[in-house]
């Protein structure tokens, strides 16, 4: 029960990895503010947070529009008074030839994975100063290795993992630690929707594949809860890479 009291906030929590956290944490004694824009998502999931008898919250937000975090980070501290932990997972992936990617699908990937992690995290931190809280994003193994056709994604964790080092030094003093995750491959929606392009040369596509499989949601939500609590108390700036030992 490492989150008796604490409060949490989960963003893409309608599926996935964020869903799994958001279980888990509950599991620990956490009340969940679960963020997301699939709203039936989100009602399935306080459905699964119900079991555990700890108060969960539903709140419709699209992480990339600055008023609508805003919004969020009001309503979470007008109810339950603070925040303790602020779990960055919302994302978007998507697969193009390099030379053939709109600006416009571009500009999405980034608004979503990088801006709306910055946006979270920014609108965060004063609670989590007061609280001397944690921040858990999710980056990726495409920041670390090569995931060919998915410049814009690579770009965009690439770019969390930045954030998460930077953050964890200027706040450092006041308490709060920021620390990331870079998955691999992970058995949710966000991959089984990925569409290749067609031809693609998949010998490119080895290194990034896990040798045994890919991991389940509660894998990864297994280190977000580790990172978020105390266990993880001298812990700041730094990543966990959790991909079966592709990139090892």
């Amino acid at each position: 029960m490492r989150y008796t009291d604490k409060i949490v906030i989960v963003t893409g929590a309608a599926s996935g990895i964020g869903r799994a956290s958001a279980v888990r944490l509950a599991s620990e004694g956490a009340c969940v503010a679960c963020l997301d824009q699939d709203v039936a998502g989100l009602e399935q999931t306080v459905q699964l947070l119900a079991r555990y008898e700890r108060e969960a919250l539903s709140i419709q937000c699209d992480i990339s529009q600055e008023s609508a975090v805003a919004a969020a980070i009001e309503q979470v501290v007008g109810r339950f008074g603070k925040l303790d932990v602020l779990c960055n997972i919302a994302g978007i992936l998507r697969s193009d030839r390099s030379a053939e990617l709109s600006l416009e699908n571009w500009s999405r990937v980034i608004a979503v994975n990088l801006t709306g992690t910055f946006l979270m995290c920014r609108a965060a931190l004063p609670q989590l100063v007061a609280t001397r809280g944690a921040i858990v994003n999710m980056s990726s193994t495409a920041a670390l290795g090569s995931h060919p056709w998915m410049a814009a994604y690579a770009a965009s964790k690439g770019g969390i993992l930045s954030l998460t080092r930077a953050l964890a030094v200027e706040y450092v003093k006041q308490g709060v630690r920021v620390n990331a995750i870079c998955p691999g491959g992970v058995a949710t929606p966000i991959h089984g929707g990925l569409r290749l392009p067609s031809d693609v040369d998949f010998d490119l596509l080895k290194r990034a594949l896990p040798h045994n499989g890919f991991a389940k949601p509660e894998e990864i939500a297994a280190i977000v809860a580790f990172l978020g609590s105390a266990d993880a108390s001298y812990i700041t700036g730094t990543e966990i890479r959790a991909d079966g030992g592709a990139l090892s």
